[in-house]
C-alpha cells in the first residue's frame, strides 16, 4: 500500500532526528594549551641599512587574537603606528612617520599578546634593526632574578647613563629595550660603542602599558655599564628585582615536649602594628609549619588547640614562646622553632 506524502515526510524527519541523536566525539579537536611563538619578522633582528619607510611584519606559529596582539606591539624609540593589518598569521605595520637616519630601533611585542585560545606569548619578543649602514655592536645581556613576581615579560629599558634621564613609561624614550624570557634571560642589542648605559627593569604587572606605582615595579640596576671598542658586550648581568608588595614566607617547626594527644597543634601570627590582624597556620604530622605573611613585623606563637576552635585559651591550652619576625617583601624566613609549654598553673 502506498504511503501518503505526509507519512513519508514524517518518516524522513524521524530518520534525520535519529541521525542527529547519535553520540560522537565533540567537534573542534583537543584543547590547545601551547603558547604561540614568533617564527619570522621583517626586518630580521640585527639587520642594518633598513629603509626609513620600512615594511614591518611579524609572523606567528598560530592564529593570534588581533586586539591583544595589536595593543602589545610598539616601536622604540617611539614612532606612531598608523595601521595594523592581518593576513592569516602575519601582522603588518604601517608607520605614521619616517624613521630617522642612522638610528637603531626595537620593534617589541609584550607578553599580553595571546592566541585565539587564550595562550600568552611567553616572554614577548624584540626585533632590533638599524637604518644605518652597520648594526651597532654594543650589547648588555643577563637575567632578571625576580622576587615575588614572574620574571618572564619584564621589560629592560636602557638609557644613556650620562643623560641622567628619569624613565617615563608613557613616552617610551629609552635608547633600547630588552624583554625577559621564560627563565628571566634578556638581551639588549644595538647599543652604540663607546657608551655608558643605565638599565631599569619594568614589570607591567597590570598589563596596561604604563607604570602604576600601586601595582607595577620599576627598579634601576645598581650600576652603570660602560661599553668600549675592546669590550662592546656586558655579559652575565644579574638584576635582582623585588616586588615591594610581595608577601614573605615563614617556615619552621613546633617542638611539643608535652606529648599531649588532645586537639591539634596550631601556629598563630599577629601583626605588631595591629594585634587584630592575625594569620593562623596548621602544623603537619612532623611538627613543621609554613605560613605566608605580608611585609612587616609579626609575633608568632604555637599552641595546642584542645577544642579545635582555632582560639587559644590561656588558662588550659599549652602555648610556646613568642618569636618576633620581620618579614621583608618576598623573603623566605626559615628555622623558626617554637617550643610548646604548659599553660601557667596547669599541672
Amino acid at each position: 500500500m502506498a504511503r501518503s506524502p505526509t507519512a513519508a515526510w514524517l518518516a524522513l524527519v524521524a530518520l534525520l532526528l535519529a541521525g542527529c541523536a547519535k553520540k560522537g566525539p565533540p567537534s573542534g579537536g583537543p584543547p590547545d594549551f601551547t603558547p604561540p611563538r614568533v617564527i619570522a619578522t621583517t626586518p630580521d633582528s640585527g639587520a642594518s641599512g633598513i629603509s626609513r619607510k620600512p615594511r614591518l611584519t611579524i609572523s606567528f606559529s598560530e592564529a593570534m587574537e588581533p586586539r591583544s596582539t595589536d595593543d602589545a606591539v610598539s616601536l622604540a624609540p617611539r614612532v606612531p603606528i598608523r595601521n595594523r593589518s592581518w593576513s592569516g598569521r602575519t601582522l603588518s605595520l604601517t608607520l605614521a612617520e619616517s624613521l630617522q637616519a642612522e638610528k637603531t630601533y626595537t620593534l617589541f611585542l609584550g607578553d599580553a599578546a595571546h592566541d585565539r585560545h587564550g595562550n600568552a606569548l611567553v616572554g614577548g619578543a624584540a626585533v632590533v634593526f638599524s637604518t644605518g649602514d652597520s648594526f651597532p655592536r654594543g650589547r648588555i645581556e643577563g637575567s632578571v632574578d625576580a622576587r615575588g613576581f614572574e620574571a618572564s615579560g619584564t621589560y629592560l629599558w636602557c638609557y644613556d647613563a650620562l643623560s641622567g634621564h628619569v624613565p617615563d613609561s608613557t613616552a617610551r624614550d629609552f635608547q633600547a629595550i630588552g624583554i625577559a624570557g621564560p627563565k628571566g634571560q634578556f638581551r639588549i642589542d644595538g647599543l652604540r660603542v663607546p657608551g655608558s648605559y643605565r638599565v631599569w627593569a619594568f614589570a607591567d604587572l597590570n598589563t596596561n602599558h604604563s607604570f602604576e606605582p600601586e601595582t607595577d615595579i620599576l627598579a634601576p640596576a645598581d650600576t652603570t655599564f660602560a661599553l668600549t671598542p675592546d669590550q662592546p658586550v656586558a655579559r652575565n648581568i644579574v638584576l635582582r628585582v623585588t616586588n615591594p608588595r610581595a608577601p614573605g614566607r615563614v617556615r619552621g617547626a613546633v617542638v611539643d615536649t608535652l606529648q599531649d594527644s588532645l586537639g591539634v597543634l596550631r601556629v598563630l601570627a599577629s601583626a605588631e602594628s595591629d594585634s587584630l590582624q592575625r594569620v593562623p597556620g596548621t602544623v603537619d604530622a612532623k611538627g613543621g609549619f609554613d605560613i605566608t605573611l605580608k611585609p612587616g613585623l609579626w609575633r608568632i606563637t604555637a599552641f595546642r588547640d584542645h577544642d579545635k576552635n582555632g582560639i587559644w585559651r590561656p588558662s588550659t591550652e599549652p602555648v610556646s614562646q613568642t618569636e618576633t619576625v620581620r618579614i621583608e617583601p618576598a623573603a623566605d624566613v626559615t628555622n623558626v622553632v617554637l617550643v610548646l609549654r604548659r599553660a601557667s598553673g596547669v599541672p
